[in-house]
C-alpha cells in the first residue's frame, strides 16, 4: 500500500506562481506512472499532466507552457510547477499514481487564482 500527499496548494493573483508537491509513503515500481488531475466544484475530474519511469512528459492543452510535472526519485516526490496562473486554474488537484495493477490517489491541495 502507498500513501501519496499533496502540498503546496494557496491563493495567488493571477499570472503568479505555485509549485504543487507529491510525496510517497514509500519507493514504487521503476515502470510507475505519475499523474495530476484538478476538479473544479460541480464539475468533473480533468488530467492536467503525467510523468512516466524515463521522465516523458504529457500536459492537457490548457496547460502546456505554463505548467510542468517533473519527480525526484530519490525523494519518492513528484511535482508540478504552475506558472502564468489563470482563475480557469481554480481546482483541487490530486496526485495520481499507477503502479501495475494498483491506482493510488493522494487526498487533494487547494489551488485558488484570483482575477
Amino acid at each position: 500500500q502507498v500513501q501519496l500527499v499533496e502540498s503546496g496548494g494557496g491563493l495567488v493573483q493571477a499570472g503568479g506562481s505555485l509549485r504543487l508537491s507529491c510525496a510517497a509513503s514509500r519507493r514504487t515500481f521503476s515502470t510507475s506512472v505519475m499523474r495530476w488531475y484538478r476538479q473544479a466544484p460541480e464539475k468533473e475530474r480533468e488530467f492536467v499532466a503525467q510523468i512516466n519511469w524515463s521522465g516523458s512528459t504529457y500536459y492537457t492543452d490548457s496547460v502546456k507552457g505554463r505548467f510542468t510535472i517533473s519527480r525526484d526519485d530519490a525523494k519518492n516526490t513528484v511535482y508540478l510547477q504552475m506558472n502564468s496562473l489563470k482563475p480557469e486554474d481554480t481546482a483541487i488537484y490530486y496526485c495520481n499514481l499507477v503502479c501495475g495493477a494498483d491506482d493510488y490517489w493522494g487526498q487533494g491541495t487547494q489551488v485558488t487564482v484570483s482575477s
